[in-house]
């Protein structure tokens, strides 16, 4: 008999699709990004609206020129002893394409604000393709930034989740496709914070910010993960109108304000896994795929993951190539290459997070059946029940709640 239906719209949705159409568990993570994409940002008019300039795209060069740019996060690529990255020699050898892999996404604002210049003329960024965060990726694509795939060169977009189609910002994924999902949740250092604590682990948001924990705690430069837990945390749906108010998150910006200056809290872009490491952190508002990796690199379950009682915030990262972008064709092959069940579930293994491509569960079985039953890669509905995506914001909620944001980040 079928559990009873989450209580959140949004979730109760995504468990009767998979109850329709017997979605496999990464499926429904991939039917929450698809969903948080619908939802996503849309605070610049579309292309081609009156009045905006419509952009060309670069001349491709991909025939002569047998190279591709890649602007990523970090801890997002698979990586040997020696730092080579496997799927991306493997890449390379079977195409002759070679990689040219970045990091340069620290978090989707500070990123945009280097590019935006660059992108709003339609001139080169310094990247093929990249990897922002969805809602970042509906702007981008909403002011026609990014060039129209040739679905003809990305014959594995057949592989795409059916879940991640149907996006108000990119219906039939002509401009974007789903890199990894994500899961914003706690992440904390198990010995240290049982000593610092006397608890084995943080169950609420509430357990993150105690003063045995003062100057050790970090949250994430990312507006809507940070202030995402701490809205859930004080009971309001993140996709709903009627409670995700501007009040609302003001009163969520204000708690916020007083327990950085009570706790002197870190708010860091996707460095903070140095604090970690070095010891300057023991708990933090934090991406589930890093914990795993922050775990390899230290050769033990060092770091663990919880999501509070209130509930995670999920959403996606995704793949565009921006306007101004001359290898084309070699990042679809890219593209390609990734939505090929065997690579991406290869890559899934070692970065964690949640992969969108059908078939990859398949093959981690392959590789380590305990991979492919990870609830963080490959989670149940019912896991799903506890992960929330923003409401699409409006202009001038966008305004001022990343003024709000960024207030808190001066400050801090």
């Amino acid at each position: 008999m079928n559990k009873p239906l989450p209580e959140d719209p949004m979730m109760r949705q995504l468990v009767q699709m998979s109850r329709r159409h017997q979605m496999t568990r990464r499926a429904a993570l991939a039917g929450a990004g698809a969903t948080a994409a619908a939802l996503a940002l849309t605070a610049c008019s579309p292309a081609g609206s009156k009045g905006q300039k419509q952009l060309t795209p670069a001349k491709d060069v991909s025939a002569t020129e047998k190279t591709v740019i890649w602007h990523n996060w970090d801890l997002y690529m698979d990586e040997d002893a020696k730092g080579n990255h496997p799927t991306l020699d493997r890449f390379t050898k079977e195409t002759g394409i070679s990689v040219e892999y970045k990091i340069e996404i620290d978090d989707n604002d500070s990123y945009f604000g280097k590019v935006k210049d660059q992108l709003a003329l339609g001139a080169d960024i310094g990247a093929d393709v990249a990897c922002p965060t969805e809602w970042m990726v509906a702007r981008w694509v909403n002011n026609g930034y990014v060039q129209k795939f040739n679905d003809a060169n990305i014959p594995n977009k057949k592989n795409l989740q059916p879940a991640y189609l149907g996006a108000e910002f990119d219906p039939k994924r002509e401009y974007s496709m789903p890199y990894q999902g994500i899961l914003g949740g706690i992440t904390y250092n198990k010995e240290a914070y049982k000593k610092l604590t006397g608890k084995d682990a943080p169950t609420s948001l509430a357990d993150l910010f105690v003063p045995e924990l003062k100057g050790r705690i970090g949250v994430l430069k990312e507006m809507r993960d940070t202030i995402g837990l701490i809205l859930l945390s004080q009971g309001i749906t993140l996709s709903d109108p009627k409670s995700l108010t501007s009040d609302a998150f003001m009163n969520a910006i204000d708690y916020f304000k007083g327990k950085v200056a009570d706790l002197n809290i870190k708010i860091k872009g996707q460095g903070y896994s140095v604090d970690f490491e070095n010891g300057d952190t023991v708990a933090a508002i934090a991406w589930s795929g890093d914990t795993v990796q922050m775990n390899l690199s230290a050769g033990r379950e060092k770091y663990g993951f919880v999501i509070p009682d209130s509930g995670a915030t999920i959403t996606a990262d995704e793949f565009v190539i921006p306007m101004g972008a001359t290898h084309k064709a070699n990042a679809e092959a890219l593209i390609n290459f990734y939505y090929d069940p065997k690579n991406a579930a290869e890559l899934a293994a070692w970065v964690n997070y949640v992969t969108p491509v059908v078939g990859a569960q398949e093959e981690a079985m392959k590789i380590d059946p305990k991979l492919a039953s990870n609830q963080l890669i490959f989670p149940s509905a019912e896991f799903l029940a506890n992960t929330h995506a923003w409401r699409s914001l409006t202009p001038s909620e966008e305004q001022t709640f990343t003024k709000a944001w960024q207030s808190v980040q001066v400050g801090a």
